[in-house]
């Protein structure tokens, strides 16, 4: 299979080139692989005779719109094995690709719980067999998620494992988390933090201050996290583990980050999109008076304070990448009193357009920064060999459209399931293919 891509603009920072302006460029695979890259800076569109057509299986006419590495997603909840109903591999992997998305890290939150080769195995394999993204397994450091005993972590790196986390929970027992923090340390694994005290939390439904007292909503203390992030921070500096902080949302927890890196212990973090963009005072009331639990999330929406915090770290340097902790769940379920309902919200179909329209359109933020945080850097985190568009790399690629405004609704998801806060939201940055391989995975 041979495929041209052309009339495609990008950055040189993307191509591993000097230079700062944007070129067009024009762009070969053949055998999954980029073959040949042409850049020049005037279309050309304009010289109809720089490539024949025909000598091609395939030919993509991007006509101007931005060509990027395929993304890289560090937080997915794909559900399968055991919850298929709310997502399974091939409905999260279309999702992934319509977002932008070659490659993602799936949590182990499954059933049975991702805590053994075999389930890591099988995971990888069915990833494989749907062919439109990697899906990356994670392995559980808990069995069960249980926090009582430790998995077997060097077979679970055998069988695919990128990464190790009891995300979904927080590892309570400090003993056993500093234990995991060495123990993978010693095969070169980061541990995953979903930062939670559950002392503070206290099932907890969204964020403890005004909007949760006006409500008589139970309420998540923001301490419930930060006094995670700083027991892993010092835990890395201890043991010299690579502790990476899932969807950090307080201005404390960021805080905690900055010391840690200042200090230069392996310590990194991700944040999310809902948590740059909204904060407990936006969720909505339901007809009834009550909260919309689709803006419901585990960490919840934090206050006015925390978000303007999250934004700093993501425009200073301290957020190492972007993740949408993506969590499907049916609609039934998520229109259950707010006190019932299960956390989480889906992301991969608008991460990248969020940010863009909003930090990176306005001037807050580079275009080459976002792809970065996005691509390269998310994937460093676990190894993982992505984020420049170099020949005789795989091609792994997106083209988005910058300039064309659209609109989140119902029907605009491939996910199985609709629990987004975003929907309604006018965004630019639209996927219009998305390449796994050389293989297109996704077309608008």
């Amino acid at each position: 299979m041979k495929t041209l891509i052309k009339n495609a603009v990008t950055l040189p920072k993307l191509l591993n080139q000097p230079g700062a302006t944007e070129l067009f460029v024009d762009l070969i695979v053949e055998d999954q692989k980029i073959k040949n890259i042409n850049t020049n800076d005037k279309a050309n569109i304009s010289k109809p005779d720089a490539y024949q057509d025909k000598n091609f299986d395939q030919v993509i006419d991007a006509k101007g719109a931005f060509l990027s590495p395929g993304l890289c997603d560090p937080q997915v909840h794909f559900r399968e094995p055991g919850m298929e109903y709310k997502e399974d591999i091939e409905s999260g992997s279309k999702a992934a690709a319509k977002g932008g998305f070659t490659s993602v890290i799936s949590m182990p939150n499954t059933s049975p719980t991702a805590d053994t080769s075999e389930v890591l195995k099988m995971m990888w394999q069915k990833s494989l067999e749907v062919g439109i993204c990697d899906v990356y397994p994670t392995g559980a450091v808990s069995r069960g998620l249980k926090g009582e005993e430790l998995t077997n972590f060097e077979d679970l790196k055998k069988a695919g494992a990128v990464a190790l986390t009891d995300d979904g929970r927080g590892v309570q027992r400090d003993n056993l988390f500093k234990e995991a923090l060495l123990m993978a340390a010693k095969i070169d694994l980061p541990v995953l933090d979903h930062s939670e005290d559950e002392s503070l939390s206290k099932k907890g439904a969204i964020h403890l201050g005004e909007v949760s007292k006006k409500y008589g909503v139970k309420g998540i203390d923001s301490d419930s996290e930060s006094v995670h992030v700083e027991r892993g921070c010092k835990y890395s500096g201890e043991t010299g583990g690579h502790y990476h902080v899932l969807h950090i949302s307080t201005k404390k927890s960021i805080e905690a980050v900055k010391k840690a890196k200042s200090k230069g212990f392996k310590v990194t973090a991700e944040v999310s999109p809902h948590h740059l963009l909204l904060c407990d005072e936006d969720i909505p009331e339901k007809e009834d008076g009550t909260l919309n639990a689709n803006w419901k999330m585990n960490p919840p929406l934090r206050s006015l304070d925390d978000k303007l915090a999250c934004q700093q770290a993501l425009l200073d340097g301290t957020i190492d990448a972007i993740a949408t902790d993506h969590a499907p769940h049916a609609p039934y379920e998520k229109e259950q009193d707010i006190h019932k309902a299960p956390f989480g919200i889906i992301g991969l179909e608008t991460a990248f357009s969020l940010v863009y329209t909003n930090f990176v359109k306005n001037g807050k933020l580079k275009l080459e920064t976002l792809i970065d945080l996005m691509s390269l850097n998310a994937a460093s985190l676990f190894g993982i060999k992505q984020g420049r568009i170099v020949s005789g790399e795989d091609a792994n690629l997106a083209l988005f459209d910058l300039d064309s405004e659209f609109v989140v609704n119902n029907d605009f998801f491939k996910s199985k399931s609709k629990n987004s806060p975003f929907i309604g939201s006018k965004l630019f940055g639209k996927t219009k293919y998305t390449l796994l391989r050389g293989k297109v995975v996704y077309a608008d």
